[in-house]
């Protein structure tokens, strides 16, 4: 890692967001906010060793807290047992993260597409920000579960705001995005928490019904393994596979999301290994899950991060903290706390990228389903509603694939679609066709089923069918073709495949078609020049 100061700086910024974050996701999971910063401390240096993106910021997040909550709440014991198996659940999720990446499962997300990623962006900058409305108003009793049912109880609870509580939220989100927007690179995020502390002391804002962060008390890393029946390790495993998928949901969709914003590259079994490693070491310091959560993420990536030097600072600037500021930590208002999680957000709720791509009118629905899925069906239900959505629309395309006509271009050798070149002419009883998708069980009947009723209404006598898209034929293909060839033939047309890759002509061979593969030329022009010595 190259040292850059701005890094250090940076961290800083970011460590005054981790610390309020982990309080506020440890009183979600319902454990003490120690676990939360232990969490934080080891899984940032955990994967600033070995992860790849310098924007990500390997911590608790508020989908696995949640989660976490309701896995506890589903097991027997007390709060002390509930506190084993919490760290137990953390361990073998991140075996579960290191034995996705050793079966190299990390290919499994390029099925989430950019569109997808900025839909989720969205979807989740909201969410999290609902969730801290009403620590930032001081609205007591709120229970809904769900996002919209909760935005519809806040509202209804505002009348019990906290005047205390709400003043001081309000303010000082107010001061954060106000700084921010005109100074951008002033860690403002430690003085108004600075400023939280000395209100809460000087003041006494507990006394007015002000909440504050519990104390802080950091423990020592444990090797031993608690004794478990056979029973119980398998229901810690299963709980352990719904903290992976969200856990991976949320940290490939920040870490992408900011790779492609800033051009970096990145690589999702290593990242894979990364977010293992990083669980691994939080349940040695008997913490919380950890991923790259989109809020401290963005932190990082507002604050200006170079480097993952900006982690392992944010990483040690918290652990200092713990060790010798406690105290003053447990005085921090939880107003402020929630104030500081929002203005994280503020830039991620711009809705200019989903504008871009209803400017484009590409893939605007899948973005706004994906932000639809989160807010209506969770962080990871909608994620994978989303992601359903994108390879639904992707069958969809290449189900129906548009059957270009191809012309040529004056004398030369370059033949395009006359639809969209007016200058591009056909050739007489010679009609040239092109699936603008590959060949394959879904589509290739019907794509061939239209270029016979094009070559029929063309009055063409030879068709050129051009295979430039299908580099390889799976068997319904290789069949489909050779009926069409077949059928061209009884209907006095004969058929020259152009464009022919060679996988796709050595499957055709295979298959008994030698003499439909013995028609395929290297490009377009070869096939009409064959097409017109024939006449």
């Amino acid at each position: 890692m190259r040292f850059d100061p701005k890094d250090l700086v940076a961290g800083l910024a970011v460590a005054g967001l981790m610390i309020p974050e982990g309080v506020a996701y440890a009183g979600i999971a319902g454990l003490d906010p120690a676990r939360a910063l232990a969490a934080g401390i080891a899984g940032g240096f955990a994967y600033a060793l070995v992860g790849r993106s310098r924007f990500a910021i390997v911590s608790p997040t508020s989908s696995s807290a949640a989660i976490l909550a309701a896995a506890l709440a589903s097991l027997p014991g007390d709060a002390a047992t509930r506190a084993v198996l919490a760290t137990v659940l953390v361990g073998m999720t991140g075996l579960i993260f290191l034995g996705a990446a050793l079966f190299r499962l990390g290919s499994l997300s390029a099925f989430v597409s950019r569109a997808v990623l900025r839909g989720f962006a969205f979807g989740l900058a909201i969410t999290i920000v609902i969730r801290q409305l009403p620590k930032l108003l001081g609205i007591a009793g709120i229970t809904a579960g769900n996002i919209a049912a909760m935005a519809a109880e806040i509202a209804g609870g505002l009348r019990r705001a906290n005047p205390a509580s709400a003043l001081i939220g309000l303010a000082a989100l107010t001061l954060l995005v106000l700084v921010r927007a005109r100074w951008p690179r002033v860690p403002v995020t430690l003085a108004v928490l600075a400023a939280g502390i000395l209100a809460s002391v000087g003041l006494d804002l507990s006394a007015h019904g002000v909440a504050l962060a519990d104390t802080i008390r950091l423990s020592a890393p444990a090797f031993d393994l608690p004794v478990l029946a056979p029973g119980d390790w398998a229901r810690m495993a299963q709980l352990a596979v719904p903290v992976a998928l969200i856990l991976f949901a949320e940290s490939w969709g920040t870490i992408r999301t900011m790779a492609l914003r800033h051009g970096d590259t990145i690589e999702s079994n290593r990242e894979l290994v990364a977010l293992g490693v990083a669980n691994m070491a939080s349940a040695l310091v008997r913490g919380m899950p950890v991923g790259a959560g989109f809020s401290a993420g963005a932190a990082s990536e507002a604050a200006g991060a170079h480097s993952r030097l900006t982690a392992l600072t944010a990483a040690l600037a918290v652990l200092l903290l713990a060790l010798f500021a406690a105290g003053l930590i447990a005085a921090i208002p939880e107003p402020v706390l929630a104030a500081v999680v929002i203005a994280a957000l503020a830039h991620a709720l711009s809705p200019g990228p989903l504008v871009r791509l209803f400017r484009l009118d590409r893939d605007q629905w899948i973005a706004v389903g994906a932000a639809l899925g989160v807010l209506t069906l969770g962080v990871l239900n909608g994620m994978l509603a989303a992601v359903a959505l994108s390879v639904a629309a992707l069958l969809h395309t290449y189900a129906r694939p548009r059957i270009s006509a191809l012309g040529r271009v004056g004398d030369g050798h370059d033949f395009v679609d006359m639809r969209q070149h007016a200058d591009a002419r056909g050739l007489p009883g010679v009609g040239i066709y092109r699936p603008n998708a590959p060949l394959f069980f879904a589509n290739a009947e019907g794509a061939l089923a239209e270029v016979a009723r094009m070559a029929a209404r063309d009055g063409a006598h030879t068709v050129v069918l051009s295979l430039e898209q299908s580099a390889d034929l799976d068997s319904t293909a290789v069949e489909a073709l050779g009926e069409f060839v077949g059928a061209e033939g009884k209907a006095g047309r004969r058929v020259i495949l152009a464009r022919l890759h060679d996988r796709a002509r050595a499957v055709l061979a295979a298959s008994g078609l030698d003499g439909v593969a013995a028609t395929g030329t290297f490009s377009v022009a070869d096939a009409v020049a064959q097409a017109m010595r024939e006449q």
